[in-house]
């Protein structure tokens, strides 16, 4: 395992910036004082905004004349196999590693703590990587998520690293998932449920990694509340948190719309962050900081402070109608959504979903039963254009997945043009209602142009 940034290259080049991932690491690096130069077929906030604040150049294209000679080469999966960029720079024998490989030389460290699991793990990456800094242990780490609190991306001296571990694959010819690259020496294990359809076609081919990644780490502390957990952990030594018979448990909650406040172990701990089910989060990231010797003051002095992240129930807009934006891409994760603001709002609460790819499968079908039950509209919008290879099934259309999903929620409607969905939304909102945009893309933006106009109709209606 290399971990030796001492001697590190003086020029990186990161084809498809614009990724989560990917502009976590260019940041990252960044930092540390390399130069940093990037490329993307798009570029959308809060990403581009992020990059842009960092100070890092990028362009649009896929043009290799344009990369210079770098010292080192990263890629994101979104990128292509088949990318001008990278022909070229295998070509010309230069160094290229995919995200995950990149996170596993230049991040993971002798501690090397992995956050996995098909939810919670870009929220408890960000706030353990938090407590770790509060702590002064000088962290490293990488979070795949923008954090309202600390940067995506560090690279520390200490032999202390946190990262998110991804389980889809590692590179478009590496099937293999992403946490398999970080040597993991201790594992945080927050739900595992079957996801990511276009890779995994059963759900058995999806556990199957998550039991491989158990196998190969001693150090483990795991969430009893979630059944997918408990069937991978099995028999195998845990620490275990959650409601009741675990090592850490949490109770007494309760959910404002300021914050959590609730009980570990009989300690208080109160939090910023919007959503019951951050408390499992929260708890994991309490277990696993206190079994590696952080004082229980500074962890929930940490906790009370961390703002969470962008795009994880993010509250963008509050001015009597209120709007959020979470990355919730699965009939799962939106009904997970729906149910938090539900049990915090009770006026009309309208739901804008765009699924990952894998919820585009039409083996995915079935997990929409139902999800959408506590929105009182669901607005399907244009999905993002996808490449699909001819062997492969043709993915659900924007106008398909809302059929679909109003086989259980009639309230159920297509809107193709962007420009009209925004028009809608600003028409059918009154004071106290919620619009709620879920989905793993940027939704073009949308989102910025929703608040604009809420915001002009608000000046108007005063005037």
């Amino acid at each position: 395992m290399k971990n030796n940034t001492t001697n590190t290259p003086k020029h990186l080049h990161i084809i498809g910036i614009c990724g989560v991932a990917t502009s976590a690491l260019a940041i990252g690096f960044k930092n540390k004082g390399w130069e940093v130069t990037g490329s993307d077929k798009g570029f959308f906030p809060p990403v581009s905004t992020s990059l842009e604040k960092a100070g890092i150049p990028f362009y649009a294209g896929w043009h290799p004349e344009n990369i210079g000679k770098p010292d080192l080469i990263i890629f994101g999966n979104a990128s292509g196999s088949k990318n001008p960029e990278i022909i070229y720079a295998k070509e010309n024998n230069m160094e290229i590693l995919s995200d995950a490989e990149a996170r596993g030389i230049y991040f993971a460290k002798e501690h090397s703590i992995a956050c996995v699991g098909t939810w919670g793990k870009t929220s408890s990456t960000a706030l353990l990587a938090y407590i770790l800094e509060k702590a002064d242990m000088d962290p490293s780490f990488v979070i795949g998520g923008i954090s309202l609190s600390t940067a995506p991306a560090r690279l520390g001296d200490s032999s202390w690293s946190v990262i998110e571990g991804d389980e889809y694959k590692t590179s478009p010819w590496d099937n293999s998932p992403k946490f398999n690259h970080l040597h993991a020496t201790h594992l945080l294990l927050t739900a595992i449920s079957w996801d990511h359809a276009d890779l995994y076609p059963t759900e058995e081919s999806y556990f199957k990694v998550f039991e491989q990644l158990v196998s190969s780490v001693d150090f483990i502390v795991a969430c009893k509340d979630n059944l997918g957990v408990k069937k991978i952990v099995g028999d195998k030594k845990a620490i275990w948190y959650g409601k009741s018979d675990a090592g850490y448990v949490y109770s007494e909650i309760k959910q404002t719309k300021d914050g959590l406040d609730f009980m570990i172990n009989g300690t208080r701990v109160r939090s910023p962050l919007i959503g019951t089910f951050q408390v499992e989060n929260i708890t994991g990231c309490y277990a696993i900081a206190r079994e590696i010797g952080i004082s229980e003051k500074v962890i929930v002095d940490a906790i009370g402070e961390f703002q969470g992240l962008k795009r994880r129930l993010e509250k963008r807009y509050e001015k009597g109608i209120t709007v959020f934006d979470d990355i919730a891409h699965s009939g799962e994760k939106a009904s997970s959504v729906l149910e938090t603001l539900r049990k915090i709002y009770t006026r009309k609460i309208i739901a804008v979903f765009e699924p990952n790819i894998g919820g585009r499968e039409r083996a995915s079908e079935h997990m929409y039963n139902n999800a959408f039950k506590n929105a009182d509209m669901v607005i399907i919008p244009r999905l993002s254009k996808l490449k699909i290879s001819e062997e492969k099934e043709k993915p659900m259309e924007g106008d398909e997945l809302a059929e679909n999903i109003s086989k259980t929620h009639s309230q159920t409607i297509y809107i193709e043009n962007d420009t009209e969905l925004v028009k809608y939304l600003v028409e059918n909102t009154k004071k106290d209602d919620v619009i709620v945009f879920l989905g793993s893309h940027g939704f073009r933006g949308m989102i910025e142009e929703t608040i604009g106009a809420l915001a002009t109709s608000l000046h108007q209606q005063s005037r």
